[in-house]
């Protein structure tokens, strides 16, 4: 169990990052960064979430300069394609299509920032995940459910049809769901130990 001295912040909207990170028992205040979705092309995906998850953070520590700002971002490349959330149904489809039987990374940025000791920090984790071989039905079904309209590459592994659509995964899970918790908290214990206490 860990705790931090000062508050911390969570500069993202998604609920799954608020179900991860609750799991920690860290308490927390969600403040959306509204930074525009936007994913840079000048960098490769693995450098580019870790600089939007910095530019999130970068617009709501400043909000609260004493406490712990947490901002991240995730993305899902294909054979060097980025696979956004999709615009509609249609490519929300094509993307499943694309998935099924194939290989793909899942990357997410993370950053951290503390204001009031001048320290930001930034990393990136990736994951390998492969899709078993998918139908049309089983994708019709699963655009119909509206769950993979909001979600980086069309699917969430923690959904009830996205779990079963992903034969194996190499790397850590959470990073999937969208946050990685082990990198989370080695960056906490190497950047930020002195905020950090651990409780038995």
């Amino acid at each position: 169990m860990v705790r931090l001295t000062p508050p911390l912040v969570l500069a993202s909207g998604s609920p799954r990052r608020r179900r991860l990170l609750s799991t920690l028992g860290l308490a927390f205040e969600v403040r959306v960064s509204g930074h525009p979705e936007v994913f840079p092309t000048d960098v490769p995906p693995a450098e580019a979430v870790a600089r939007l998850a910095l530019e999130k953070g970068r617009l709501v520590a400043p909000t609260a300069p004493e406490a712990l700002t947490l901002a991240a971002d995730t993305t899902v490349v294909l054979d060097g394609t980025v696979l956004e959330k999709p615009a509609d149904a249609a490519e929300a489809r094509a993307m499943l299509r694309a998935l099924s039987g194939a290989t793909h990374l899942v990357h997410t940025g993370l950053a951290l920032l503390h204001p009031a000791s001048d320290r930001a920090v930034a990393a990136t984790e990736t994951t390998r995940v492969t899709f078993a071989t998918l139908s049309e039905p089983e994708i019709a079904a699963y655009v119909a459910s509206g769950s993979p309209l909001d979600k980086a590459g069309a699917y969430g592994i923690q959904d009830d049809a996205g779990a079963l659509f992903v034969a194996r995964i190499e790397g850590d899970y959470y990073n999937v769901v969208g946050l990685p918790l082990h990198r989370l908290y080695l960056l906490l214990r190497e950047h930020f130990s002195d905020l950090l206490v651990s409780e038995c």
